[in-house]
């Protein structure tokens, strides 16, 4: 349940990024800049300091954050369709 709730925030990670980027050049645009806490929680502040570059790696370290939740739900799932099969 833990990696599920953590790809919910990747997910509010990369709606946040993706916000940033589509708005950088838009005028009075306050940009955020998001951080996953203890909680799993997505906490966001403003970020005067926005840069493209920084958001593209942003965009890196979430799509791997996603990918390390991911595994374990595959092994959880793969373990409990073999417990299944032994069972049936």
């Amino acid at each position: 349940m833990i990696n599920v709730l953590s790809l919910f925030s990747h997910q509010n990670l990369i709606n946040i990024n993706s916000n940033n980027i589509a708005n950088i050049n838009s005028q009075n645009f306050e940009p955020k800049q998001a951080n996953i806490e203890n909680n799993l929680q997505v906490v966001s502040n403003k970020n005067d300091r926005l840069t493209l570059s920084n958001e593209i790696v942003n965009q890196i370290i979430i799509k791997d954050g996603f990918k390390a939740q991911i595994t374990p739900i595959k092994t959880q799932e793969t373990m409990t369709k073999t417990l299944l099969d032994i069972k049936a």
